[in-house]
């Protein structure tokens, strides 16, 4: 994903600023959340003039999108146990594991994405990258005797088992739950194996 704020023709620092300027969004997001944020507070964190972050970043709406662009270029991949249940349930386990960490970061997305529509696009554009990503799971479901690909609508099945980590972490704010992630992901399993995300001739027409 390329982060359209990443120019050579612009006054941006370079990376090292850049960097401690993306971890200070961070720490400003924990602290106060999105409505706290500004680009005084990042640039007094960060011990950068707020200057260069107004000029580089332009206001807060700026600092956010570039956090997320950001997150969308990291060399990430989806796991790989050999089995979709196992694959699923690890991905699970990290979506677990990362709000925990930034459990103010995927809130103020959310509250980004009303306010703003740049913000918004930039969140739409970070979940696709992720889905497409972790689509090749179901692609290896096959090799290892398991679902057919080519008949299996990917996106559905992996939203079916990641939206009630979503739904536990974010949306209702609540503690991990240890058994989560491998539920979801078996009844997942157990749902496209019945046929649930089966794509059928007449709908891919």
């Amino acid at each position: 994903m390329t982060n359209p704020l990443d120019t050579t023709s612009d006054h941006r620092p370079g990376g090292g600023y850049t960097a401690r300027v993306r971890v200070q969004v961070r720490a400003e997001l924990a602290e106060r959340g999105y409505e706290g944020l500004t680009t005084e507070g990042v640039a007094t964190r960060a011990e950068v003039h707020r200057a260069m972050v107004y000029r580089c970043w332009r206001d807060a709406g700026g600092l956010l999108i570039d956090v997320i662009d950001a997150a969308g270029e990291i060399d990430w991949q989806p796991p790989n146990t050999g089995l979709l249940r196992g694959n699923l349930t690890a991905l699970n386990q990290e979506i677990q594991e990362s709000p925990v960490v930034r459990p103010s970061l995927a809130v103020a997305l959310m509250a980004a994405s009303f306010h703003s529509e740049r913000t918004a696009r930039a969140q739409t554009r970070l979940w696709a990258d992720w889905y497409a990503r972790c689509e090749i799971l179901v692609e290896r479901a096959v090799g290892c005797g398991g679902l057919d690909a080519r008949h299996t609508d990917a996106r559905s099945l992996l939203i079916a088992a990641t939206a009630p980590l979503h739904h536990q972490l974010v949306l209702l704010r609540a503690d991990p739950d240890p058994r989560l992630p491998k539920r979801a992901a078996e009844t997942a399993v157990l749902a496209a194996a019945a046929g649930a995300f089966t794509v059928h001739r007449e709908e891919s027409v």
